[in-house]
């Protein structure tokens, strides 16, 4: 039976960025389907003041549609999506960034439907809080403070963190290109970024989605380390994977590293699905 890929995204975009990668797993023989968490995609609802001629005031104050939207909607839309695969043969769940934490929590729900757990640079708590890990040492030398200069409105206000991507401020764009895609273009960075979405769920479920040795544990798993992620800094990868693996010593991450930024891969996935084709159920000798 052929595989499913379900592929979750992170922060503050939707299913479009797995775009270039479920077209090539299905091009190698598999099954992919790309998940749209609550709030996100077309059914995300874009503040006034973001579209057309930006009036950053309106954007300041327009309530969010990500409003108490929690980590509870995102594992009940991804678990949906992984039984109606599963019905039809192993599943994959393949999450990258922020989407970690989704693929954890649901794993701790689900994990007799679930064949494999692949974290793409991912976000996957095991011994401390995600506020904890961001304050870390492991993660002094993260970039993605440069986002904050996007940062529009008061998230307490409007009911989620807005960041405005839409910016046309060379220096924003230059902090970006570095944080997020250092080996990349300039016109890919500006691609990508026509695809984020303004805002972000603000609450995060510490105890869902932080890793259960008695159901996620059971799972295998797989981390794919990025070498040159200025987002989620090698360090932090390493300790999720560390952490992972003093909780279960017996069952412990399969890891495989890939150079390239926090983006890069999303653009150019033949290595990350080279990875994931060696990992199919149906494949796998």
């Amino acid at each position: 039976m052929t595989t499913t890929f379900v592929l979750v995204h992170g922060a503050f975009c939707n299913s479009a960025v797995w775009s270039p990668t479920a077209r090539e797993l299905t091009l190698r023989g598999h099954r992919a389907v790309a998940v749209d968490l609550p709030g996100h995609g077309l059914a995300a609802t874009i503040p006034d003041g973001y579209l057309g001629a930006q009036d950053l005031a309106v954007l300041a104050s327009s309530p969010s549609g990500m409003a108490g939207i929690s980590t509870a909607d995102d594992v009940a839309a991804v678990s949906a999506v992984v039984r109606r695969a599963r019905e039809h043969g192993p599943v994959v769940l393949v999450g990258a960034s922020r989407g970690g934490l989704t693929l954890t929590a649901v794993g701790n729900v689900l994990s007799g439907s679930i064949d494999r757990l692949v974290y793409v640079s991912a976000w996957c708590p095991v011994g401390a809080t995600v506020a904890e890990y961001s304050a870390g040492p492991e993660n002094a030398a993260s970039l993605l403070g440069a986002a904050g200069a996007l940062a529009v409105g008061d998230p307490a206000e409007i009911g989620a963190i807005r960041l405005n991507w839409r910016t046309a401020d060379p220096a924003h764009l230059d902090l970006l290109q570095e944080a997020l895609l250092a080996d990349g273009t300039r016109r890919e960075l500006l691609a990508y970024l026509h695809t984020q979405e303004p805002d972000e769920a603000l609450v995060v479920d510490e105890v869902a989605t932080r890793a259960d040795p008695a159901t996620w544990g059971t799972i295998p798993r797989t981390y794919v380390r990025l070498t040159d992620d200025r987002a989620l800094p090698l360090a932090l990868q390493d300790r999720f994977i560390a952490e992972a693996d003093a909780l279960l010593p017996d069952r412990p991450f399969a890891v495989h590293s890939l150079a390239g930024s926090h983006l890069r891969f999303q653009l150019h996935p033949a290595e990350l699905v080279g990875v994931l084709d060696r990992l199919a159920p149906d494949r796998a000798t």
